[in-house]
């Protein structure tokens, strides 16, 4: 009998969970490690954000599955990873801490044959002084986050209503924050509710990002087929903005947040301030701070994980000039180099390097959008893990027959622009690869015929589609395997 712990239940290690629950038997034991009792469909909070979904539409609770499938559920954190063991055993475990319940404040001792670090990230708010939903700004990233800014954003339409002017600022609240597409998603769902409501003459919609230049999204932007043209998502996103009436700070990365005013240094290396009654910024991402251990107690942290904390995988993480980074520094099977029976997926893996080109302010300040891993990627990356791991115990082998590499993987991501059965709106782009390969396209870094964006009502009907879809396949409900990721 072989063991699988998984730590996270998010997108990645919900799937890996499912994964190898169904393709492997039940003498073998599977075990999931996660802080939150609730799985949540992370796309959609920025729903919640605008009040037109409650939490109860994009969560559920995961011990009910679990027992279902016949998986061991742990409502614990993750404190340290022991892959060679102890002295006196040599069995590899992790130490978890358990969160609520009898047992709360416990600390165990978990093992494993196979272990997925699917933590996903650490919201890094302390990273900036001042940001974050306990401070001064608001946040979409998790369901209980988004509902708070729903009733925040509430009292700033009231004033509205009353005549008072209003400034909303939302975008990236890090100078190497990733997940532009959420907050974006999230200014463009503002403005739709504002002009639905009349409240045009009353709102100001600035987006303060990161990026190079709009439409970025942290993979070094994209040429898309559109309507029989090449457009860059640069030309796309303006475009849309000055349709929604969004003005616009790009290279901009937020030092500092006081209440009603955010401090930024720009590329030009010059300081500036924005002033808000409304703010929405998506923080730095790190790895949750896991520990690594080896049989004699001493510290590895620094052979299994990045300086970030995200955990080190096959990546060729050599020090390079962007000029030379190529597809192939991507890792394909998420495995630790260090140990072999150790895996990371999603957010949880640190990249080799970013997608975007680094960029530096003059004061050497880098402010770069950071690569985003979210929803498809993630759930892939669990999956083709899972599949490896149940072909190991299945063979007693070390082989990889599946792979996902960033960069011969195609994502679709939709933007929602508006939500509503008859007047919504969403921007559907496709991006084949991720991560460009320069050297098999060496015109645009993608193959042009994949990578695609239409903005519509029916954008907005797959994406309300995909809700429920992807719901029901985290349910684990009945063919949900037969859902791709």
């Amino acid at each position: 009998m072989s063991k699988v712990l998984i730590l996270g239940a998010g997108i990645s290690g919900h799937t890996a969970a499912l994964t190898v629950r169904r393709k492997l038997g039940k003498s073998h034991e599977i075990v999931v490690v996660s802080p939150n009792s609730n799985y949540q469909w992370v796309p959609s909070n920025i729903w919640v954000g605008i009040g037109l979904m409650t939490t109860k539409q994009v969560i559920f609770p995961l011990a009910p599955v679990y027992k279902k499938q016949g998986i061991t559920f742990k409502q614990a954190k993750a404190l340290s990873i022991h892959p060679e063991g102890d002295a006196q055993t040599g069995k590899a475990y992790v130490n978890i801490e358990y969160v609520s319940g009898s047992n709360k404040g416990t600390i165990e001792k978990v093992d494993y044959d196979y272990l997925i670090n699917a933590t996903g990230p650490k919201l890094n708010f302390a990273a900036t002084e001042g940001l974050g939903p306990d401070k001064n700004s608001l946040s979409v990233c998790t369901y209980d986050h988004a509902a708070h800014t729903w009733e925040n954003l509430q009292q700033h339409f009231a004033r509205m209503e009353k005549g008072e002017k209003q400034t909303f600022l939302v975008g990236t609240g890090n100078p190497m924050a990733t997940c532009q597409g959420a907050a974006f998603e999230y200014a463009l769902n503002i403005a739709f509710e504002v002009n639905r409501r009349k409240l045009n003459k009353f709102a100001e919609i600035i987006w303060i990002s990161n990026e190079y230049e709009l439409g970025d999204f942290g993979m070094g932007g994209a040429y898309i087929n559109q309507g029989g043209y090449t457009t860059p998502t640069k030309i796309f996103a303006e475009s849309v903005f000055k349709e929604y009436g969004i003005s616009w700070i790009v290279g901009a990365g937020i030092t500092k947040v006081e209440p009603g005013i955010a401090y930024y240094e720009n590329l030009a290396g010059e300081f500036h301030t924005v002033k808000f009654d409304f703010s929405m910024l998506i923080p730095a991402f790190a790895g949750v701070g896991l520990k690594a251990y080896d049989k004699n107690a001493q510290e590895i942290t620094a052979q299994l994980f990045a300086p970030n904390g995200l955990m080190k995988v096959d990546a060729d993480y050599t020090p390079k000039d962007y000029e030379d980074w190529k597809a192939s520094d991507w890792p394909s099977i998420y495995q630790n180099p260090s140990y072999a029976n150790i895996y990371a997926a999603g957010i949880a893996f640190a990249p080799p390097h970013t997608i975007s080109k680094p960029m530096f302010s003059k004061n050497g300040t880098q402010i770069t959008a950071t690569a985003p891993r979210t929803g498809m990627p993630s759930g892939v990356m669990g999956r083709i893990v899972a599949e490896n791991i149940v072909e190991q115990i299945r063979t007693g082998t070390n082989t990889h027959k599946h792979r996902a590499s960033m960069s011969k993987m195609g994502a679709a991501c939709i933007i929602s622009a508006g939500y509503g059965i008859r007047q919504g709106k969403a921007a559907v782009m496709t991006v084949f690869p991720i991560v460009q390969d320069w050297d098999k396209f060496p015109k645009w870094g993608r193959n042009i015929n994949y990578t695609v964006g239409e903005i519509g009502l029916a954008g907005h009907w797959m994406k309300l589609f995909m809700h429920y879809m992807f719901i029901y396949k985290a349910k684990a409900l009945p063919f949900w395997w037969m859902i791709p990721e």
